[in-house]
C-alpha cells in the first residue's frame, strides 16, 4: 500500500487545521488506496531553517532536521491540508518545505484549501502549486477548496464535510493515487 502523509500547515493557537486534516484522513483511509499518516506542523515544531548545508547534500546537523527527513523521505504521496494567509499559504508550510529538498522528488500531492472566505483558499492553492513544482513535486489538479470552514465545524469541533466536499475529496484521492503509481515508477528509474 501506498503512503500518504497529510501535512497541516498551521501553528497558531485556535487553527481549525488539524481537525480538517483529521476529515481529510478518515476520506483517505475510507478510500482504501494509501497507508495514512497526519503530520501535524503545530506538534513537529520545526525552528526557522537552521541547517547549515544546502538541503540538497543532505547533511543534516539538527535532530529535528533528521527526523522530518526521514517523515518526507518514507512517503509516496502528500496531502496538504492549508489555510489561506494573507493570500497564499502559512510560512510554517514554506518553512517545512525548505528543510528538504530530494525527500519531496517525483512524488505527487493533493491540496486541501480552506478559508473563511467563500474563496476557500484559491489563492493559497496557486502559490503551494507553484512552491511544489520547484521541488520536483507534482501537484495534480484536482484540489480541495473548502470554502467558509467554519460552517463544516460542529458545536464539539468535529469537521463534517457535505456531498460536494466529500465528492471533490474522493475524485482527489482517486487522481492521487493513479499519480502515486506512476510516480513510484519514476523514482525508481533514477
Amino acid at each position: 500500500m501506498y503512503k500518504v502523509k497529510i501535512i497541516s500547515s498551521t501553528v497558531r493557537p485556535g487553527r481549525k487545521g488539524p481537525v480538517i486534516a483529521q476529515w481529510v484522513a478518515v476520506q483517505a483511509k475510507v478510500h482504501g488506496g494509501f497507508e495514512v499518516e497526519i503530520l501535524d506542523l503545530g506538534e513537529i515544531g520545526l525552528p526557522l531553517m537552521n541547517e547549515a548545508n544546502h538541503p540538497s547534500m543532505r547533511k543534516y546537523e539538527h535532530e529535528d532536521t533528521k527526523k522530518w527527513s526521514a517523515k518526507i523521505d518514507e512517503a509516496d504521496a502528500f496531502i496538504f491540508v492549508t489555510a489561506e494567509y494573507d493570500n497564499s499559504y502559512p510560512a510554517p508550510l514554506k518553512n517545512a518545505l525548505e528543510y528538504l529538498l530530494v525527500e519531496w522528488k517525483y512524488k505527487p500531492s493533493g491540496i486541501v484549501s480552506y478559508s473563511l472566505t467563500p474563496f476557500g483558499g484559491v489563492r493559497a492553492v496557486a502559490n503551494l502549486k507553484q512552491d511544489l513544482v520547484y521541488f520536483n513535486n507534482m501537484p495534480i489538479a484536482e484540489v480541495v477548496n473548502i470554502p467558509v470552514y467554519s460552517q463544516y465545524i460542529s458545536d464539539k469541533g468535529i469537521f463534517a464535510g457535505d456531498e460536494k466536499l466529500m465528492g471533490s475529496t474522493k475524485t482527489m484521492l482517486n487522481e492521487l493515487l493513479r499519480w502515486t503509481k506512476g510516480m513510484k515508477a519514476i523514482r525508481e528509474n533514477n
